[in-house]
């Protein structure tokens, strides 16, 4: 979809299209349900309302062309709205086909129409105008007008190809004009989302058409160039375009691997297994054994979990494999280049620059790794990167936890002379503070329905207690989607230093979100 002169619905196929007969005739009957143009909502078109076609749109006067993506009232509307300065902007739809675009669902980065290239592959090739549609949104922000914002995306159950779902008022907050990617002026539009309307409804939002960026200064909104100081493999920047002025993530010290307390010892090293080089033969190697008699890994994509487990068992420092072993996949440091990215609501966030395949590691839950009974309740109450190392009520079900595949052997049971205690194993015994030291981990979100699952790891010793806590990927996850995974709280379980339940609201947008984190 185009903003300027390009149809994302071919006008080739115009004639064809029985949607695009009807609305053309619709126009000449003055059938259209809406006809004059208006700011703010259109009666009964609520939130998360989706349309099978532009046409659609058109035919109920929620946006008045097929083509344009910048919909405004001219300078006629000056004759009944005297308080307004004209043209004036209300509405846009958003998919993604302006090489300059950034999509943060909540807050938006919106390119103005023109100068486009007319063969399709979304670069621009000359400057831009501060005029028609770009002047009606600049005039937004001088009078303070939302405007409705409807994303496209793609649906092979339209029958165009793509749906449209309306996601509310924005308010156009600022402008400017600026050297696009290609070199050429183009007009910018900051766009934010108004507060008290239901929750985004679109799953999905496609970030610039998968376009990452080539360098730090295509960056939009850098903050911070890399975050773990050259500790990872690659660098993870970070980018605000929600605070102004822009904040960089601040407070805690980047750590990559896992910091033990004072007062936890972990188990010495076990014998590992005999393979030399690569761990090949499931049926020699003890290492596979433990694992059910089979690797949990398969090679594709540099290594990938088969299917989540109650735990894995990798090899470890007394195996006589090598760091080339794909019995080590976890183990060897990010695969992925990540980015933290500052959201509206739910504070930071991390996407991928890259495709992530189903099944491949994302990152190793890192923190200082100490007993939950030393936890500070008082100042636990306000640090939200408490991990519960609950591997263990997970084999056992208990909580409400969902049961995994259990073909594994019984790995020792920590303090194993009290191993059938269940009131001291009905509460996780070990936990990861990532509140002042961690890694990437601690700035993903929870969603109700998450892209990433959690994966206990033990490679060095077997003690389930003080598994690694690893994060894969449950699905194939596009460039530029957030990363996610379940916190798993259940609700009410949360309390303050005074007793009572705490209560947070979750502002994940699933289709079957449960409004509550905890």
């Amino acid at each position: 979809m185009e903003k300027g002169n390009v149809p994302e619905e071919s006008t080739k196929n115009k004639a064809k299209r029985p949607d695009l007969k009807a609305v053309s005739k619709m126009m000449e009957e003055n059938e259209i349900l809406y006809p004059e143009k208006r700011i703010g909502d259109i009666p009964g078109i609520n939130v998360g309302h989706q349309f099978y076609s532009r046409s659609e749109m058109v035919a109920v006067g929620f946006h008045s062309h097929w083509l344009n993506g910048i919909d405004f009232m001219g300078m006629s509307y000056g004759r009944v709205y005297k308080q307004y300065q004209f043209p004036l902007a209300v509405a846009i739809v958003l998919s993604g086909m302006y090489e300059d675009d950034l999509d943060n669902a909540e807050d938006v980065i919106y390119t103005g129409q023109g100068g486009h290239d007319l063969t399709g592959n979304k670069h621009q090739v000359q400057d831009q105008v501060l005029e028609r549609g770009n002047l009606a949104l600049k005039n937004c922000v001088d009078q303070s007008v939302p405007v409705r914002v409807i994303r496209g995306l793609k649906s092979s159950t339209s029958y165009t190809g793509k749906v449209y779902t309306y996601d509310g008022l924005y308010k156009v907050e600022q402008y400017w004009a600026e050297k696009g990617i290609s070199g050429f002026t183009v007009f910018k539009y900051r766009l934010r989302r108004l507060e008290g309307q239901p929750i985004l409804t679109t799953n999905q939002v496609h970030f610039a058409h998968g376009r990452v960026p080539q360098s730090m200064s295509e960056i939009r909104g850098l903050v911070c160039e890399d975050i773990t100081g050259g500790q990872e493999n690659f660098p993870i920047p970070a980018t605000n375009l929600v605070d102004d002025p822009p904040i960089a993530p601040t407070g805690f010290t980047y750590c990559k691997t896992l910091q033990v307390a004072k007062n936890v010892k972990l188990p010495a090293n076990v014998t590992g297994c005999n393979c030399k080089g690569r761990c090949e033969n499931s049926r020699t190697c003890s290492c596979a054994k433990l694992n059910g008699s089979d690797f949990p890994y398969v090679r594709r994509d540099g290594g990938r979990l088969i299917v989540a487990k109650d735990v894995v068992f990798e090899c470890g420092p007394n195996c006589g494999c090598g760091p080339d072993c794909i019995n080590r996949t976890s183990q060897k440091g990010l695969m992925y280049r990540l980015e933290v990215f500052r959201t509206p609501k739910k504070g930071w966030a991390v996407r991928s620059w890259d495709f992530i395949p189903s099944g491949a590691p994302i990152c190793e839950y890192t923190g200082v790794l100490m007993r939950t009974e030393d936890v500070d309740n008082e100042s636990a109450s306000d640090n939200n990167y408490i991990f519960d190392i609950d591997c263990l009520q997970t084999i056992r079900g208990l909580g409400g936890r969902e049961r995994r595949l259990g073909d594994v052997s019984i790995p020792t049971v920590h303090n194993s002379d009290r191993p059938d205690d269940q009131s001291t194993e009905s509460v996780p015994e070990f936990c990861i503070d990532a509140g002042s030291t961690g890694n990437i981990a601690r700035f993903i979100n929870h969603s109700c329905e998450p892209n990433l699952f959690v994966q206990c790891v033990l490679h060095s010793h077997q003690d389930i207690k003080l598994a690694r806590i690893v994060l894969f990927a449950a699905d194939n996850i596009p460039p530029l989607q957030e990363l996610t995974y379940d916190y798993a709280y259940a609700l009410d379980s949360v309390h303050g230093p005074d007793g009572k339940v705490k209560k947070m609201l979750c502002y994940c947008g699933a289709a079957d979100c449960r409004s509550r984190l905890f």
